[in-house]
């Protein structure tokens, strides 16, 4: 699943490498959702049909931009595997590294409860000022929300689609992915996966305005996962 916005330069040379590692996973379909661009992004995605393997590419459109976990819940909701498998869409990901964490998450689950995989990037191919950014954010999420994770806002996971619906949606969700999910008892994988430069275009967001909304999104789940009270089991009488 793909959450894209004005990507219209990296659909190309995405869509072909997730058709070139298409072969090597089991029965998958892919999902882009395209979040209110506003250049030629969802046209490079219907032309993106024409790569093999990509003939039954699904592409959904929201008619306003809605933000990145907006667009995911969409992707996600609409899609009809078990599995999710998440990626950007500006080709700093290398959907390859997507066999090594389904793998994960497939053998832990035949174990016990299925995990939510994160790909961590030890090795950004980011700005200075924004891997700084980023390793002050992931360092604050973790002390304030002790959710294991070194890297929480990476853009590569792999989950369950129903451990993911099961969660409160609001904007921002998937940078806190880690700590609700291990309210709701699903466990923690990580993983290292390669991350890229980008190939065209720049990022979507700024330092600031990350750091002013992730403020406040974090003060939000940690008054969340504090007022969450699960079972850990039902049994029926």
């Amino acid at each position: 699943m793909v959450a894209v916005l004005n990507e219209q330069p990296n659909i190309a040379s995405v869509c072909a490498e997730i058709a070139g590692v298409l072969s090597s996973l089991p029965s998958a379909e892919v999902v882009f959702v395209d979040d209110g661009s506003t250049d030629g992004t969802v046209l490079a995605l219907t032309e993106a049909r024409h790569i093999p393997g990509l003939k039954n590419l699904r592409i959904l459109v929201h008619d306003r931009r809605c933000g990145k976990s907006g667009a995911m819940r969409t992707g996600i909701r609409n899609a009809r595997g078990t599995w999710i498998a998440t990626i950007d869409g500006d080709g700093q990901d290398d959907p390859a590294e997507i066999r090594g964490l389904l793998a994960l998450a497939l053998d832990a689950a035949q174990k016990g409860r299925a995990p939510l995989v994160v790909g961590t990037r030890p090795k950004r191919s980011d700005t200075v000022w924004r891997r700084i950014a980023t390793r002050l954010a992931n360092g604050l999420r973790q002390r304030l929300l002790n959710d294991g994770c070194p890297d929480t806002g990476a853009p590569m996971k792999v989950f369950r689609r129903t451990d993911f619906l099961d969660l409160p949606y609001f904007e921002g969700q998937h940078r806190f992915m880690p700590a609700l999910m291990k309210s709701y008892g699903t466990p923690l994988l990580c993983k290292p996966v390669h991350h890229r430069l980008r190939l065209h275009g720049e990022s979507k967001y700024t330092n600031f305005g990350r750091a002013v909304v992730g403020v406040r999104d974090l003060l939000g789940v940690m008054w969340l996962r504090n007022r969450t009270r699960l079972p850990s089991s039902v049994r029926e009488c």
